[in-house]
């Protein structure tokens, strides 16, 4: 088992920056990939950006140069640094860790609202 916890949330105006956390802990010796989803009302959840245990990103097309993934091994915890947010970047974001064993398993997600 392995829970995940975000944070750094908010309300932001266009243009401007948040970064989010993603706390693990459990088997945290098992996860292998660490991503980042968003969902917008009545739209499916989507990948923003992921990360592995060996630094590999991939990234959305609509975040690329805005958007950067990282890990702290030592601290257990994956960071969604978002600049330059635009409205459509509203959503509420979830944390997700895979498992070696390909089990996977979810944050609760924060909110991100970009408005004027």
């Amino acid at each position: 088992q392995v829970q995940l916890v975000e944070s750094g949330g908010g309300l932001v105006q266009p243009g401007g920056s948040l970064r989010l956390s993603c706390a693990a802990s459990g088997s945290i010796f098992s996860i292998t990939t660490m991503g980042w989803y968003r969902q917008a009302p009545a739209k499916q959840r989507e990948l923003v950006a992921a990360i592995t245990s060996g630094g590999s990103t991939i990234y959305a097309d609509s975040v690329k140069g805005r958007f950067t993934i990282s890990r702290d091994n030592a601290k257990n915890t994956a960071y969604l640094q978002m600049n330059s947010l635009k409205p459509e970047d509203t959503a509420v974001y979830y944390c997700n860790s895979k498992l070696a064993d390909s089990r996977s398993y979810w944050g609760q997600g924060t909110q991100v609202t970009v408005s004027s």
